[in-house]
């Protein structure tokens, strides 16, 4: 009786320990809620003020800290609005992002080329530790984009840009620099941090100075190209320098055209609102000290715990409760991987088994870029279908998934097609061409996934378009920093064909995620955190802005009835 017992309040006992664990994690997951929505909220409510309609004779006053301050907000139509800036002024901003995109990008695979003189010239003879010059500079992308992409939503797009590339110039001076492997390595992985600034945060000034969706789409098919062809150069610059006047020549031309995109970037706008806004207030009290003007963001307390809490835990947060964000990711992932394993994979395809020079699998990447350019007219042609449908007012075309996301339906099968065209057309009876051009549908997949789901992003998290598109980054340079090392071990116990085949397959299961997307994202969003606070707002706003309209419009006719 007395072992029942003893059993019983063990029994108990484990009983009570499974409940308290079970409320901690309750709470837990509540806690995680409550940061989520009010995030949104307070995201959301600071936005709309900084982009709300109104002017500065439109002030609606406000008591803080016993003082009468007045708050501004854009006017209807402002020609300081990043959104109505003239077209000359946003294509200007446009190419310089495209030039940092490039200078990041091909910072990536810089070294790919040059890894035999490298490690040749230090005494490196690891197989591993040869991908290592590539694989640190994506440990760089994994972490960078998590502190870029929300600090530029807090601090604004400018002044982060400048110094984040000033610092990525360094360091691929360091590179050229370097006295030995070691420090080479660590000089990969700050070029990394500072590179992966673009990124994260060109997606934030693309979604700044471009309100209308169909613009902001073909701007980003311009993002999306630079990312491509960006390592499509590197192998092509390591590729013919390395062999004829050494390696470290390959960081000295990187670091020159950096250094040519540096003197465009000093004269690159701010394009954040709030930033702007702030500092239009900051004018006008200079002009008239007597004028107590603030912007809707200098009425928030700088509060570091908030910072670190909410803001730097924004991507992260969207990745583990946001299904959209993590399918997204890992699709994402997958894709970006595989591109990067290119960059192992083809030597060994085409100088392993075709004995060509380094300079000349260089160029075999071409068909890539070449894919990545004709992706553009399929993405015109679909952005021609939307105009349409708008224009008779077609309901479907109000859906976030039939903007871009049926680009992914197609672009997927090609991207795996193109892997199986590689795998079994690599033989030495066939001609080198016959595999090199297997770049072109790979190119093509590449790109219409990538512009299609990053897109997609941007339309469902708008105002957190940087910080979803930074946990995207992160994720999938994870992946591209691990996957990477096991390409040569892979392909040598596999074979070509049976590696790309394996490789084909993964892609192959992941591209049902696009259909699983129109089919189902209605129903994913209206369960979002995110996306139900930013709908609630959204409407606020929209309520709040009919009620000023019809309020001035009162005023209006009480006054023309006073003057009569």
């Amino acid at each position: 009786m007395a072992r029942s017992d003893s059993s019983e309040t063990v029994t108990d006992r484990f009983a009570s320990h499974e409940e308290r664990g079970r409320r901690r994690e309750s709470q837990f997951g509540d806690a995680i809620q409550q940061l989520d929505v009010l995030d949104a909220q307070e995201r959301y409510e600071e936005e709309t003020k900084d982009r709300g309609i109104g002017a500065l004779h439109h002030i609606r006053s406000r008591t803080r800290s016993r003082t009468h301050e007045m708050v501004i907000s854009w006017e209807h139509n402002d020609p300081e609005n990043p959104y109505n800036w003239p077209n000359p002024k946003k294509l200007f901003v446009l190419v310089i992002t495209a030039m940092l995109v490039i200078n990041s990008t091909m910072g990536s695979a810089l070294p790919s080329m040059a890894v035999p003189n490298i490690t040749r010239d230090f005494g490196v003879t690891s197989a591993p530790q040869k991908v290592l010059p590539i694989s640190v500079f994506l440990i760089g992308y994994v972490f960078g984009p998590i502190i870029w992409g929300p600090l530029s939503e807090h601090f604004g797009r400018r002044y982060l840009t400048i110094i984040t590339f000033i610092a990525f110039s360094l360091f691929t001076m360091a590179c050229a620099l370097a006295p030995n492997w070691p420090a080479l390595l660590v000089f990969r992985l700050f070029c990394g941090v500072f590179a992966s600034s673009p990124i994260a945060i060109v997606a934030g000034i693309l979604a700044d100075i471009y309100g209308e969706p169909r613009t902001r789409g073909r701007a980003f098919a311009v993002f999306m190209v630079t990312t491509v062809w960006g390592p499509l150069f590197s192998p092509i610059v390591s590729g013919f320098t390395s062999t004829t006047i050494g390696w470290r020549w390959t960081f000295w031309i990187a670091l020159m055209y950096a250094g040519a995109t540096l003197v465009l970037i000093a004269f690159i706008p701010e394009t954040f609102g709030p930033i702007l806004l702030s500092q239009r207030a900051r004018k006008l009290r200079e002009g008239d000290p007597s004028l107590r003007v603030v912007a809707p963001r200098d009425l928030e307390e700088t509060d570091l715990n908030r910072l670190l809490t909410v803001v730097l835990t924004r991507p992260l947060r969207m990745l583990f409760s946001e299904p959209i964000v993590s399918a997204t990711c890992a699709y994402l992932a997958l894709v970006y991987t595989i591109f990067y394993m290119s960059f192992q994979a083809f030597p060994i395809i085409f100088q392993q088994l075709y004995h060509l020079s380094p300079g000349v699998t260089g160029l075999c990447y071409l068909p890539i870029g070449g894919g990545a350019m004709l992706s553009m007219p399929v993405f015109w042609y679909w952005d021609g279908v939307l105009a349409r449908a708008q224009d008779r007012g077609d309901r479907w075309v109000q859906r976030e998934e039939y903007r871009r996301v049926p680009l992914a339906c197609v672009g997927g099968p090609l991207y795996v097609v193109s892997l199986f065209w590689l795998g079994f057309g690599a033989r030495d009876s066939v001609s080198f061409v016959v595999p090199m051009l297997a770049g072109i549908p790979f190119g093509m997949g590449f790109m219409l996934i990538f512009m299609a789901l990053l897109n997609y992003l941007t339309d469902a998290y708008e105002i957190f378009a940087a910080s979803a598109n930074a946990a995207a980054s992160c994720c999938r340079s994870l992946l591209a920093v691990v996957l990477p090392l096991a390409t040569t071990p892979m392909f040598a116990r596999l074979g070509i064909s049976g590696a790309c085949a394996l490789l084909g397959g993964l892609s192959a299961a992941m591209c049902v995620i696009p259909f699983v997307f129109i089919w189902k994202g209605p129903t994913i969003r209206s369960r979002s955190r995110f996306c139900i606070a930013l709908r609630e707002r959204k409407e606020e706003m929209l309520r709040k802005a009919e009620e000023e309209r019809q309020r001035l419009e009162r005023a209006a006719r009480r006054e023309k009835e006073d003057a009569v």
